[in-house]
């Protein structure tokens, strides 16, 4: 039988991308980490992951053991938190982690009323782009995750998680001040024009290729970023056009770009809460306040 604490390790490992990283974790040495992975590599009969300079990936057995590893992770953080909360020795905590549009949005006034309202709690708020995150709520490192799928990008595996629609956004044209194409262009109206996203694989960048197929044109992505701040600076400045979030338009001038919809083109995002099955009153009632 394979040893549960070795699985846990595991599960460690790939989240921090190294050895010395989870040592660090988990307050260990790495030479002890290194040698509970060889113990699990020797009950497997195969490596479980592969070192390189800047860390360590997972071996396709590795990723075959991972959802079970964080699961196993998850249950004994919650038997740890569970005999320290009976001894008085837990205290309150909420871990939320979200991408990054979302934590100029959705989150701070919702973090901010829940402060408020439970000043003792300890909060914690990590970045993660999707599709990261899914893991760490297995492993209870996170207790709520806010993540998105544009069109185009499958939706992981919840893994035994509840994942739930928060809402849905309409994508806006972004287009510099006094530009001819505004009112409602097609993509074909704009195939000359230089566009800003993110780079290959990323997920708003699948979403406009995905559109510019659809529609039978090419465009150029002259610039890269996912930051989506930077993305309307650029579009000010008159460097390009692009696709936005309803949501990020909330914090721009109506002066500073013309903002329209695209004839042949109406991209939505969807947001999505994923937590565990039975998530404890902090976690519902966090997500009761981003529901308002």
């Amino acid at each position: 039988m394979l040893d549960a604490h070795r699985l846990a390790l595991l599960a460690e490992v790939a989240h921090a991308g190294s050895i010395a990283g989870a040592a660090q974790r988990l307050a260990f040495t790495p030479s002890a980490v290194s040698q509970q992975l060889a113990k699990l590599e020797r009950e497997v009969g195969t490596p479980v992951v592969q070192r390189h300079p800047r860390g360590v990936t997972l071996t396709a057995a590795g990723q075959a053991l991972l959802t079970h590893a964080e699961a196993i992770a998850g249950e004994l953080r919650t038997a740890e938190r569970t005999v320290r909360a009976l001894r008085g020795a837990e205290p309150a905590q909420l871990t939320v982690g979200a991408f990054a549009s979302a934590g100029t949005t959705l989150v701070p006034a919702a973090l901010a009323e829940f402060r408020r309202d439970h000043p003792a709690v300890a909060l914690r708020l990590l970045d993660l782009e999707p599709p990261d995150g899914y893991g760490l709520v297995s492993a209870r490192e996170l207790d709520l995750l806010i993540t998105h799928r544009y069109p185009g990008v499958p939706l992981p595996e919840p893994r035994g998680l509840t994942r739930s629609l928060l809402r849905s956004e309409r994508l806006r044209l972004i287009l510099p001040p006094g530009h001819a194409g505004a009112g409602t262009p097609s993509l074909r109206d704009l195939s000359e024009e230089d566009w800003i996203s993110g780079g290959p694989g990323v997920p708003n960048r699948v979403c406009l290729e995905q559109l510019a197929d659809a529609a039978g044109v090419r465009l150029r992505v002259a610039y890269e970023t996912r930051d989506y701040q930077v993305v309307v600076a650029l579009v000010e400045a008159g460097l390009g056009v692009a696709f936005v979030p309803e949501s990020v338009l909330g914090r721009v001038r109506p002066s500073r770009v013309e903002v329209c919809d695209a004839a042949d083109a109406r991209p939505v995002r969807e947001i999505f809460l994923v937590h565990h099955r039975n998530p404890g009153p902090l976690v519902t009632e966090m997500v009761a306040r981003l529901g308002r």
